[in-house]
């Protein structure tokens, strides 16, 4: 090996390291200087970054897990899904909906009866 190419491969080698150089003289300067809790602040700062999308993921998993509801249409028996408290719209039927305590119903105005007919067999009578 000769002294070029070692001198190639030293400089190849602090070029890679001379940032994280610059980090850690940089705080250690500033811990030197009694600025420690600058330092202290700084890595609190960056730990929240790091943490924050992680707390942020699973909470809205969690959220969504308690407000997605999956059920079928009353009129239809279509199974769509929809967030509770909202309203909807069927993409089969049309019929407007509104999602109330995990199942969905139809959306009437209020002051409005809504009314299910049932068939009733005829029966002859006989005297």
């Amino acid at each position: 090996m000769s002294f070029k190419t070692f001198q190639v491969n030293l400089y190849h080698f602090l070029s890679n390291v001379r940032p994280l150089l610059t980090t850690l003289v940089i705080f250690w300067v500033l811990a030197s200087l009694g600025l420690g809790w600058l330092v202290n602040s700084l890595l609190i700062l960056f730990g929240l970054i790091l943490l924050a999308p992680v707390v942020l993921f699973f909470g809205f998993r969690w959220w969504l897990q308690r407000n997605l509801v999956s059920d079928r249409c009353p009129v239809c028996e279509y199974e769509l899904t929809g967030l509770n408290n909202t309203q909807l719209q069927c993409p089969n039927c049309g019929e407007q909906l509104m999602v109330k305590q995990g199942n969905f119903q139809r959306f009437t105005p209020e002051g409005t009866i809504d009314v299910s007919a049932v068939e009733v067999q005829a029966q002859a009578l006989e005297d």
